[in-house]
């Protein structure tokens, strides 16, 4: 099932809303009836009612069934039912009718809004698995200028699901690990896809799935908890695997023996902090010369999906087509507008 982001207010809470004013309704109008419940006989020859049987009239009168076992015979009693039984019937009536516009209407601007999502899908990013890994992937991805419609999260869990709606995301209810729901993610025209998934086991199956079906023409970044099962991974059809505990126990490492590279690594990776990592085309003057006469900080570059580091003297010449890995500067402006 398919699950687009929120909307201020969905059908459920739309529902609730107006049951909450139909019982209120009936509430109202007990307590009016209960006023007078003198003038009032039912069918037994009976002066007088109940609280039920307040409850009883109320709700008969206002669903229009009117069995006519209970009637008005004081003057007070049928001018209440004149002046606000009456209208109240209207009232309720409208809340029921609307309630199921309501809902139909929910049904058909889904409907809508899924066809013109299928029309337009392509080069998207779906990410399986929306825990914290999952979402700190769309985080970068959003940083990097990726316009949300351009995300797909494919998750089992219902609270992962409505996070990801919340945050204004296309969701899709499922395991990653089924065809027939990467195929609802459109995954043959997808621009990569991410496995965040819990599990490595979990993560094997979603990579030789999602390989199956694109043939491997569609780009997967996995993410392993443990460094033995990298290379299943790749075997898989991972073309990229990121080593969560290797990556982690790295970091410990030198925070023991070089604090301040923690720093720098934190700062690197986490945004608005100044500094961060980017990549970008080499511009046609740039051609030619070699990154270090650059006034950008550049630190590698990517030929032909190939990282040429700055240690390589003799390729580490800017040529045609290259991409540049730059630090840039992060930090948030400070200016203010002059008036």
């Amino acid at each position: 099932m398919i699950h687009f982001p929120a909307q201020r207010r969905g059908p459920l809470s739309a529902l609730s809303l107006r049951l909450a004013a139909a019982l209120g309704l009936i509430l109202a109008s007990v307590a009016v009836v209960w006023f007078d419940r003198d003038g009032y006989r039912d069918a037994y020859g009976e002066d007088g009612l109940t609280l039920l049987d307040c409850f009883y009239y109320v709700v008969v009168s206002l669903s229009t069934t009117g069995y006519g076992d209970i009637t008005p015979v004081s003057a007070t009693a049928r001018l209440i039912n004149v002046i606000y039984i009456t209208p109240a019937r209207v009232l309720f009536l409208i809340i029921l009718v609307g309630t199921t516009l309501e809902v139909l209407t929910e049904q058909y601007r889904t409907g809508r809004r899924l066809n013109r999502w299928e029309k337009i899908v392509k080069d998207h990013v779906i990410i399986c698995g929306y825990g914290t890994k999952g979402r700190s992937a769309v985080s970068a991805l959003l940083e990097n200028g990726l316009d949300k419609s351009r995300i797909v999260v494919v998750e089992r869990s219902g609270p992962a699901l409505r996070q990801a709606t919340s945050a204004g995301l296309v969701a899709i209810e499922g395991s990653a690990t089924r065809s027939v729901v990467l195929n609802q993610a459109h995954v043959r025209s997808a621009k990569a896809v991410i496995i965040a998934t819990d599990s490595d086991d979990a993560s094997v199956l979603v990579a030789l799935t999602v390989r199956q079906l694109t043939a491997g023409q569609v780009r997967i970044i996995a993410a392993a908890r443990e460094a033995e099962n990298a290379p299943l991974l790749k075997q898989s059809g991972a073309h990229h695997v990121i080593v969560s505990s290797a990556t982690a126990g790295r970091l410990l490492g030198l925070s023991t023996s070089a604090p301040p590279l923690i720093d720098v690594v934190e700062d690197l990776l986490t945004p608005g902090q100044g500094m961060a990592l980017a990549m970008r085309s080499a511009e046609r003057s740039e051609v030619g010369k070699s990154p270090r006469e650059l006034d950008t900080l550049v630190i590698a570059l990517v030929r032909r999906g190939k990282v040429v580091t700055l240690a390589d003297r003799a390729g580490a010449i800017i040529e045609t087509g290259d991409m540049l890995v730059h630090v840039r500067d992060d930090r948030p402006s400070t200016s203010t507008p002059t008036p």
